[in-house]
C-alpha cells in the first residue's frame, strides 16, 4: 500500500522517487534522511536576501553539523559560523579556510579562545569580561563584538536571544566600556554582530532588529563587517496551509536599511547573516517504525522508535513536527483517530506528537517526522544508552548516500574505563 498519509513529501517530491519503506528497511530506523536538492534551494534563497553587493551568508553549523551537509553548503558559496572548537574543526574538515569561519563564542575558557586564535578564525565575544580575556591573551588582535541592541524576537523564550532576560550580547549602555577595553589592549574592532531570536516568520523583524544594531555601529567608524544575525523561520504546520517566509518581503525591507546605513556611514562594509534552521530544517526528516499500539485510560498511544534521544525539540520546546504514514502491508485505515505518538525512552515526557488526528496507524507502519533537519541529529544523544541513528542523503543525481553510520553497541563503550583495567 505504501503511502497512507503523505501530503508534504508528495508535494515537494522529498523522496525523489525513492520508497521510504525501502529506505527504512535498508538502513534501519530511526533514520535521518536529507534531500540535497532542497538544501541547495534553501541556500540560494538566502543568498538573495539582499541586493547589496557586499552581502554574505554564514551557515550556522549548530543547526546541522554533518560533514557532507556542510560540504554541500560550502559548494553553494556560503561561509559558516561556529560555536565551539568542534564546529571549527568540522568546518576545516569540510574544506573551509580559517578566514571563512566566524567563531561566535559564549562564556568560553581561555583555552578554547586560544584554540580559535591559533586556528586563525574570526572571533566574536559577547561580554565585557570575555573581551578582557581576549585582550589579555591576544593584545593587538582583531575582534568582533556581539551586542544586545534591545530587540528580541522568537517563537519561544528559550530561543529568543536578545532583549531582556537573555544571556547573550553586550548592552548598548556599555559601548564606552567596549571602546575602553579595545584601547587598553590595542585591539582592532572589525565587526559587530547580533542575533535577536529564532523561528521568526514576521518579515519586518529582521529589518527592525538590524536598525537597532546599526545605531550602535555608528559609534565605531572602522568596521569591516556587520552580522545582522539569523532566525529565519520555516512553516512547521505546512500540512495545515502555513505559508513559507516571504523572502522577497524580507529583501525589500533589509535592502532599504542596509543602503541607507552605508550612505550615512560613509563607506561600504560587508553585511552578513547567519541562518541555520532555514537551510537545514525542511531538507531533513526522520523515518521511524511503529512497534506498539495501545489505549490507556481512553487515550490511543502510538509507540515508535523515535524517542527524544533522536529528536529532542518536542520535549525541550514543545515544538510541532508534521507526521506522515507509510505502510508496507495492504491493510487499510478504516478511520481517523486522535492519537499521541510517543517514543521508546523511559520518561513520561517522551512525546513526539500530542493529540494528532491521523488515519488509523498499525504496528509495522513507518512514520515520517517532517522538518527535522535542524537541531535534530545535532541535539541527539545516547540517553538510555540508545544508539544514535544513521543519516542518509538523497542526491540530486538520484543516488542514496550513507553520510553517517548508525552507532554500534561497541561505540557505547568508547571512553569508558573498566575498574578491572585500572
Amino acid at each position: 500500500m505504501r503511502k497512507i498519509y503523505s501530503p508534504v513529501t508528495d508535494k515537494n517530491n522529498f523522496f525523489m522517487g525513492k520508497d521510504p519503506i525501502e529506505l527504512a528497511g535498508k538502513f534501519g530506523t530511526p533514520l535521518y534522511v536529507y534531500n540535497e536538492k532542497i538544501i541547495r534551494e534553501k541556500c540560494r534563497d538566502l543568498k538573495s536576501i539582499s541586493t547589496y553587493p557586499h552581502f554574505e551568508v554564514d551557515y550556522s553549523i549548530k543547526a546541522n553539523s554533518n560533514l557532507a551537509f556542510i560540504q554541500i553548503v560550502k559548494s553553494e558559496g556560503l561561509l559558516v559560523d561556529a560555536m565551539s572548537p568542534g564546529e571549527i574543526y568540522v568546518a576545516l574538515q569540510a574544506g573551509y579556510k580559517p578566514e571563512q569561519i566566524f567563531y561566535i563564542c559564549n562564556n568560553v575558557s581561555e583555552d578554547e579562545m586560544q584554540y580559535a586564535i591559533d586556528t586563525g578564525v574570526v572571533i566574536s565575544v559577547d561580554s565585557l569580561s570575555q573581551l578582557e580575556t581576549y585582550g589579555k591573551i591576544n593584545p593587538g588582535g582583531k575582534i568582533a563584538v556581539r551586542f544586545n541592541a534591545g530587540m528580541g524576537a522568537g517563537d519561544n523564550p528559550k530561543i529568543t536571544t536578545a532583549g531582556e532576560k537573555t544571556k547573550f550580547g553586550i548592552e548598548k549602555i556599555f559601548v564606552e566600556d567596549v571602546k575602553n577595553i579595545i584601547k587598553k589592549y590595542d585591539l582592532k574592532l572589525i565587526g559587530l554582530n547580533q542575533h535577536i531570536g529564532s523561528l521568526n516568520m514576521n518579515e519586518s523583524v529582521f529589518a527592525e532588529g538590524t536598525k537597532m544594531l546599526l545605531e550602535i555601529a555608528m559609534e565605531f567608524p572602522d568596521l569591516e563587517f556587520i552580522d545582522m544575525g539569523g532566525g529565519y523561520g520555516i512553516p512547521y504546520h505546512k500540512e495545515d496551509g502555513e505559508n513559507s517566509l516571504n523572502i522577497a518581503a524580507v529583501r525589500e525591507s533589509v535592502d532599504k536599511v542596509i543602503f541607507d546605513f552605508v550612505k550615512k556611514y560613509g563607506k561600504e562594509v560587508t553585511f552578513r547573516i547567519e541562518p541555520g534552521r532555514y537551510i537545514s530544517a525542511e531538507s531533513g526528516m526522520i523515518l521511524g517504525k511503529v512497534h506498539s499500539v495501545k489505549t490507556n485510560c481512553g487515550q490511543k498511544y502510538i509507540g515508535c522508535d523515535v524517542g527524544f534521544n533522536v529528536l529532542q525539540r518536542p520535549v525541550m520546546y514543545d515544538s510541532y513536527h508534521g507526521i506522515e504514514i507509510y505502510r508496507p502491508s495492504d491493510k487499510k485505515s478504516e478511520k481517523e483517530e486522535n492519537v499521541k505518538i510517543v517514543g521508546n525512552i523511559c520518561e513520561s515526557g517522551d512525546i513526539l506528537a500530542h493529540d494528532r488526528v491521523l488515519p488509523e496507524i498499525f504496528e509495522g507502519d513507518i512514520l515520517g517526522v517532517l522538518d527535522a533537519g535542524a537541531y535534530g541529529f545535532s541535539m541527539s544523544s545516547n540517553y538510555n544508552l540508545r544508539l544514535k541513528p544513521a543519516e542518509i542523503l538523497l542526491r540530486e543525481d538520484g543516488s542514496v548516500a550513507l553520510i553517517r553510520e548508525r552507532d554500534t553497541l561497541e561505540d557505547m563503550m568508547k571512553g569508558m574505563v573498566s575498574l578491572e583495567d585500572l
